[in-house]
């Protein structure tokens, strides 16, 4: 029998409890990176998932922050998993939003620095691409696969273009690394777009996607925060009328926590076996935020 533990972090601000209360369960959970079976055992400690793998997370909405694959060998069953759940999920009145992290990004853009074991490339060996032949012939042939796979317009890019870089939620925003007010200003739908026509091969690559205080990468507001980053945190929320930003990318040893007096949560907890961290997720209900440990 799982032993499950609910913890309440904190009480949302009676301001925007409204908001707040007209939305359905939420369950947020950080990186996965390849570790299929701990996937598995966070999102049953969730209620999400059975044993059979059948959806029984009722009408809760279920957000993923990015980075399910590198550094493991379960990627492709990760992302598999998840749009089986996207489509499955509805039927009971649920929905599903992974989101595009760093390393999804990487991986579209052919960077493999962070792809092991072997079986992460192998499981891929059978995609084809438009990619052009030279582009390929830059990977070793046990490669190829995974960068036709991935390359924009390719099987698995076109998956992840369906999958937003940033998402809000009535208060709440959801993203990998963090929205500071350079790209808040450019706007949500904006940002997911460019993303999408990318991973579509319908243009070039955005120069956001690699900007190490982009959207995907930025660390301020999930390392040791100061009256600097938090006034930064405040002023994205406004302009993006939000006011907590949930956050993964950077492993918390704690657990699951917040800073800038609650306006930033941090999920990333390492959960995956590279980094043998705490199974944690986070539960948002009727204003309330609470940690699953």
């Amino acid at each position: 029998m799982r032993r499950v533990i609910i913890s309440l972090i904190f009480f949302i601000n009676i301001l925007f409890t409204v908001k707040a209360l007209a939305l359905p369960p939420i369950i947020a959970i950080g990186d996965l990176h390849g570790d299929y079976e701990g996937t598995l055992t966070l999102l049953k400690k969730a209620d999400i998932i059975d044993e059979k793998l059948n959806w029984i997370g009722g009408n809760k909405i279920l957000v993923q922050l990015g980075d399910q694959i590198d550094r493991g060998a379960g990627d492709r069953q990760i992302l598999d998993l998840f749009e089986s759940l996207k489509r499955e999920a509805p039927k009971f009145g649920g929905k599903v939003h992974p989101l595009i992290g760093n390393h999804e990004a990487m991986n579209v853009y052919g960077n493999f620095k962070y792809v092991f074991p072997d079986k992460a490339f192998y499981d891929f060996e059978n995609f084809l691409s438009d990619a052009p032949k030279n582009y390929v012939e830059e990977y070793s042939s046990y490669q190829q696969g995974r960068f036709h796979a991935f390359f924009p317009g390719g099987d698995y890019a076109k998956i992840l273009s369906k999958r937003k870089a940033i998402l809000k939620l009535g208060p709440y925003v959801f993203v990998h690394g963090g929205v500071l007010p350079k790209y808040a200003r450019m706007g949500i739908e904006t940002l997911n777009r460019e993303a999408s026509e990318w991973m579509e091969g319908k243009r070039k690559r955005p120069h956001w996607i690699t900007d190490s205080n982009g959207p995907l990468w930025v660390r301020y507001f999930s390392k040791k925060t100061t009256s600097s980053h938090c006034e930064m945190l405040k002023t994205s929320l406004d302009i993006l009328k939000a006011e907590i930003m949930f956050v993964a990318h950077t492993v918390q040893d704690s657990g699951i926590n917040s800073a800038c007096d609650g306006k930033v949560v941090r999920t990333d907890t390492g959960i995956s076996s590279y980094y043998g961290g705490k199974k944690e997720a986070v539960l948002i209900r009727n204003g309330k935020l609470y940690r699953i440990h």
